[in-house]
């Protein structure tokens, strides 16, 4: 077989994958393209944007589901501090509420982990291009889905509570008075359909609404 020549200008990748099995193979596969080349590979989200300003990637490639920090969370934070750099989304499960967080944060594609290297390879050239690589099973599940019912304050004071926090700790950490902590909560788990806020918390990151 002829060997590839890697061109002068090869698309920088950082790839950000909790998975060691996965985030290898896909880093193999990957740097088998001719034209990419795999800069950094990271297991955490609170990584990534540190990680993107040494390496400067054309083209990140986060895992939604990361520890640390979720790639939605990270998506948007490199729009804001590495607005260069392209973010595509990978995705075991399409939960519902993902793709319009995906878009919100800038995101510019949303695919399934599952999907061929060679898809990937291409969605990483097009978006590089200007477009916006959605794949069309994820585009129409979400066509269907209803829109976040969770305001940005009830979000964020749940997220809060994630490591069992009282409300006085919550008010506290977010500097928010009390009623507005409690008033917070109790909405939550009226539009999550729940009983406590580890509910409410597990079945809003179900819908992909966290």
């Amino acid at each position: 077989m002829p060997r590839h020549h890697r061109p002068a200008k090869s698309v920088r990748v950082l790839l950000a994958e909790d998975q060691g099995m996965a985030r290898g193979a896909l880093a193999l596969l990957l740097g088998m393209e001719p034209d990419i080349v795999v800069v950094a590979q990271l297991t955490a989200g609170d990584a990534i944007v540190d990680a993107a300003l040494a390496h400067r990637p054309d083209v990140a490639l986060l895992d939604v589901d990361l520890p640390g920090r979720s790639g939605l969370d990270a998506a948007a934070q490199l729009r804001d501090q590495v607005p260069d750099c392209r973010v595509l989304l990978l995705t075991t499960h399409g939960r519902p509420g993902h793709l319009r967080r995906a878009m919100a944060a800038g995101a510019a594609g949303f695919l399934v982990k599952d999907a061929p290297v060679e898809e990937l390879a291409a969605a990483i050239r097009r978006v590089l291009t200007g477009e916006t690589v959605i794949d069309p099973a994820l585009a129409a599940h979400a066509a269907n889905d209803a829109p976040n019912p969770l305001t940005p304050q009830e979000c964020t004071v749940l997220k809060a509570s994630a490591d069992g926090a009282t409300v006085t700790d919550i008010a506290g950490r977010l500097r928010l008075a009390e009623p507005t902590v409690r008033g917070c909560l109790s909405a939550a788990l009226a539009k999550t359909g729940t009983q406590d806020p580890v509910e409410a918390l597990r079945e809003a990151r179900r819908q992909g609404w966290l």
